[in-house]
């Protein structure tokens, strides 16, 4: 009879996953493995993230050229809480609790652009500031009081052209987080890319999965053959020398000369050199994750939905001298964005057989390649957050 290989037990209850956790952080990565599968199935552990992760960090809720005119809005699920991001008279982005004061009513869904908040239900209405001007029949209610009636705000910050949003009153400032993260990013100048779509989707895999599947080239040349995976020269990604970051990690890759997308138009005059031919892909912990090329960049922002569900903030952006040099731009948007898909699709076919692989009682982490430096500093940044 053939011998089996003896399984590593995967930990059960949450003590025993936190131990492995730390002790896999402390690991050099070239000593490493993956997390255990119970890091993804447990529902102990989403329960520590719903409150370490997403009741505390700043999530990436779209792009603030989504919101070029004042009265502006757009809807977005903070966790459970959610919330109206709004463009201000003075030019900021705001955002507040997208709940009516009277019945606890949704204000609103989608995007749109107004002077103000009518909910659907009884037609109390608040202005962009999130002052409550007009509530009918009210008049008998001796506890109404007009003036103490707002809409909560929500701390929202802008940052090289992205929206955050988070619940934390104590969090330290984006720009102060991201302050390592500048010099890599600015000579893109993506605040200046024009968005041409974003989605919402909901995708059957734990958001970890989803995480360390985008911050990682090592799948690349198999899992996107159809794709992009044949314009990776996957040997030469190079790593933040600096050391990890509390916030974020990153890598950059060229492309090569034949690839459809990730090069720098003629009229780019920002990009010089090797950086013409070369993308950065951050992700900003817990789970804010993007491709930033010479030419466009794409991106995605999650959020759990229990452990087996992962919300999904999908979008993309041109350079504004691609998208100028275009004779029929609403054409080659649609290119792009089946292009993406097609790339998404790729991508939503290997995560959600992750998730099904975690849960299998076989299943055992295996070591990682140099390639998948970050998905260990997740790890890391797994195990500090969630250690309390």
């Amino acid at each position: 009879m053939a011998k089996t290989t003896p399984q590593t037990p995967i930990p059960i209850g949450i003590t025993p996953l936190l131990d492995s956790l730390q002790k896999l952080a402390a690991t050099p990565l070239a000593q490493a493995t993956a997390p255990p599968g119970g890091l993804y199935t447990s529902t102990e552990i989403a329960a520590r993230e719903a409150k370490n992760i997403f009741a505390r960090e700043w999530i990436c809720a779209g792009r603030a050229d989504e919101l070029p005119n004042t009265g502006d809005y757009m809807s977005f699920d903070l966790g459970e809480q959610p919330i109206i991001i709004i463009k201000m008279r003075d030019g900021r982005i705001t955002a507040r609790a997208n709940v009516c004061r009277h019945r606890m009513m949704k204000l609103v869904d989608g995007r749109g652009n107004t002077k103000k908040f009518t909910c659907p239900y009884h037609a109390w209405t608040y202005d962009l500031d999130g002052h409550l001007v007009a509530a009918a029949h009210m008049e008998q209610t001796q506890c109404f009081d007009k003036a103490n009636l707002r809409l909560p705000e929500i701390r929202c910050e802008t940052y090289a052209g992205w929206i955050y949003v988070t619940m934390d009153l104590a969090a330290t400032s984006v720009a102060e987080r991201l302050a390592g993260l500048d010099e890599y990013i600015a000579p893109y100048q993506m605040q200046h890319y024009k968005t041409i779509f974003t989605e919402d989707h909901l995708w059957d895999t734990n958001w970890k999965c989803l995480t360390e599947n985008f911050m990682e080239g090592y799948h690349l040349p198999v899992a996107h053959r159809a794709t992009v995976g044949g314009f990776f020269p996957v040997g030469d990604t190079r790593f933040d020398d600096r050391g990890p970051s509390d916030h974020f990690t990153l890598q950059w890759f060229k492309k090569t000369s034949a690839a459809p997308v990730g090069t720098a138009h003629p009229n780019n005059t920002n990009l010089v050199g090797d950086w013409r031919s070369t993308s950065v892909m951050p992700t900003v912990f817990p789970s804010h994750m993007y491709v930033l090329a010479p030419d466009h960049l794409w991106y995605l922002s999650l959020q759990p939905e229990g452990v087996g569900k992962t919300r999904i903030r999908y979008g993309a952006a041109l350079a504004p001298e691609v998208l100028a040099d275009q004779s029929d731009p609403a054409a080659y948007i649609a290119k792009t964005k089946a292009f993406l898909d097609a790339v998404q699709a790729e991508d939503q076919f290997v995560v959600e057989g992750i998730f099904k692989g975690a849960q299998a009682p076989l299943s055992s982490p295996g070591p990682l390649s140099w390639l998948e430096r970050e998905n260990h500093e997740f790890t890391r940044y797994l195990a500090r957050i969630l250690q309390f």
